[in-house]
């Protein structure tokens, strides 16, 4: 990756994660927004929510794939939106955007892009809860999440 670009690290999960869930997607966020990364998600509530609030707070910038046609659609830390009209293609994006997935619980959904981000060859992490597919490195903490996906990029 050429030192002009910034890492884009995805962040997927659940729409309607648990509170540890959401604890753990806005630590993410914020630990990225302090690493300099760009978090990309899919913009909307849920996991995608808490995690774009702890990097905006913490003075990152959050770009949001949306599935619908309408930015106002995304949730209120959203920096960078991008409306798609493509409802659940708009997966194929994310993973395709994100130079690492970070999986913070999740079901179908989360799951495909994380299969999707595999298949492309890009290191995807699972903190508890998240999907377990052969490939996703399991990691135990937000912090171990971020720095694992660093390392993976070489930066």
């Amino acid at each position: 990756m050429p030192d002009k670009y910034k890492p884009i690290i995805g962040v997927i999960g659940a729409s309607q994660p648990s509170p540890e869930g959401l604890r753990m997607a806005e630590a993410v966020g914020c630990e990225l927004a302090a690493r300099g990364a760009v978090l990309v998600c899919g913009g909307l509530g849920g996991v995608m929510e808490a995690a774009s609030k702890g990097a905006a707070e913490a003075g990152g910038d959050v770009m949001g794939i949306l599935p619908g046609p309408d930015k106002q659609a995304a949730n209120p830390y959203v920096t960078l939106p991008v409306p798609t009209n493509m409802g659940h293609a708009r997966n194929v994006i994310v993973a395709h955007t994100a130079d690492a997935l970070i999986a913070v619980e999740g079901e179908y959904g989360t799951l495909s892009e994380a299969a999707i981000g595999l298949k492309l060859g890009k290191p995807v992490f699972a903190l508890p809860g998240g999907p377990q597919l052969v490939g996703i490195v399991p990691v135990d903490s937000p912090e171990s999440a971020v720095a694992l996906a660093f390392e993976s990029l070489k930066l």
